[in-house]
Order: C-alpha cells, then structure tokens, then sequence
C-alpha cells in the first residue's frame, strides 16, 4: 500500500511562487510516474505535469516554462515549483504515483491565486 502526502499550497497573488511537494512512503517495488492533476471548481480534473521514471517530463501546455517538476528518487518524493503563477491555476492539486499495483493519489492541496 503507498501513501503520499502533499505540500506547499497556499494563497499567493498572480506574479507569485509557490512550491508543491509529495512525499511517497509504503511498499512499491518501482516508480512508473509521479505527477499532479489539478481539479477547478466546476472543471475536470486535468494533468498538469508528470515525471517518468526514466526521467522525461511532460507539461499541460497552460503551464509549460511557467511550472517544473523534479523528483527525489532515493527520497521517493516530487516537487512542482510553480512559478508566475495566474488566478486561473487556482484549483486542488492532486499528487499521484504510478507503481506496477496502480495508480495511487495524494490528498489534495488548494492553490488560491488572487488577481
């Protein structure tokens, strides 16, 4: 079972920073992906950014040279590092994990930026 917990979200003004973490812990023999969704109110959940585990990354092009994604593998944990950042990137950012038992989720963390 993997558990992941997030990290980071917060209200910021547009022009600002912030910096989303997700911390893996439980039992997985190995990491296909780690990444975020983020889910607006009223919109579908859509992908935002994913790290394989070969180590490409891959954007949504709304956030593509804005936001990036790194991870930590002997730390099992990822960060997305969210810069010049817009009221419309307000939403619940969901981390997951891809590992060959599934896909697991984080909890969720708002991201709240006020124009």
């Amino acid at each position: 079972q993997v558990q992941l917990v997030e990290s980071g979200g917060g209200l910021v003004q547009a022009g600002g920073s912030l910096r989303l973490s997700c911390a893996a812990s439980g039992s997985y023999r190995r990491i296909f992906a780690m990444g975020w969704y983020r889910q607006a109110p009223g919109k579908e959940r859509e992908l935002v950014s994913i790290a394989l585990g070969g180590g490409s990354t891959n954007y949504d092009d709304s956030v593509r040279g804005r936001f990036s994604i790194s991870r930590d593998n002997a730390k099992s944990t990822a960060h997305l590092q969210m810069n010049s950042l817009k009221p419309e990137d307000t939403a619940v950012y969901y981390c997951f994990l891809d590992t060959p038992a599934g896909r697991s989720w984080g909890q969720g963390t708002q991201v709240t930026v006020s124009s």
